[in-house]
């Protein structure tokens, strides 16, 4: 239950910065694939899906699926809720999918495998929301 409540929390705090930011951000239910949150800007002309992942600690790395959905509107956010640097501040790492799965590591051990995202290797994502572009884009006139 207490990884299930650390990904809600990531969730909801991914949608409340966007919110702040200005963006229209709505979560999806627990049951949709690869999409917790689906975002617009304010004159609905540019639409993203989001893909959280949040650790509880500072952590290195994220875990992420063997299946990335890459296109130009998927963007992964992973969440430390405890930032290496703030304590407990969050940070975040706004990742197009492309690249998440251009640098995904597949591990494997005697017993099980898996696939992560090392922090190191996206550090320059940190806090990237103009990925979303401009909340606050017009909506274009139409001559009729």
């Amino acid at each position: 239950m207490k990884a299930q409540l650390t990904g809600m929390r990531g969730v909801y705090l991914v949608a409340a910065e966007l919110s702040r930011l200005g963006f229209i951000a709505s979560t999806t239910s627990r049951s949709a694939l690869a999409a917790d949150i689906l975002v617009t800007d304010q004159a609905c002309q540019r639409a993203f899906s989001v893909q959280v992942k949040t650790n509880s600690a500072a952590a290195g790395f994220w875990l992420v699926g063997k299946h990335t959905v890459v296109s130009d509107t998927h963007v992964y956010v992973l969440v430390n809720l405890r930032s290496r640097d703030a304590g407990p501040v969050p940070e975040y790492f706004v990742v197009p999918s492309k690249l998440v799965k251009e640098r995904t590591v597949y591990s494997k051990s005697p017993n099980s495998e898996w696939y992560s995202l090392y922090r190191k290797d996206i550090l320059e994502y940190r806090d990237r929301w103009r990925a979303f572009g401009d909340p606050h884009a017009e909506v274009p006139v139409v001559d009729e």
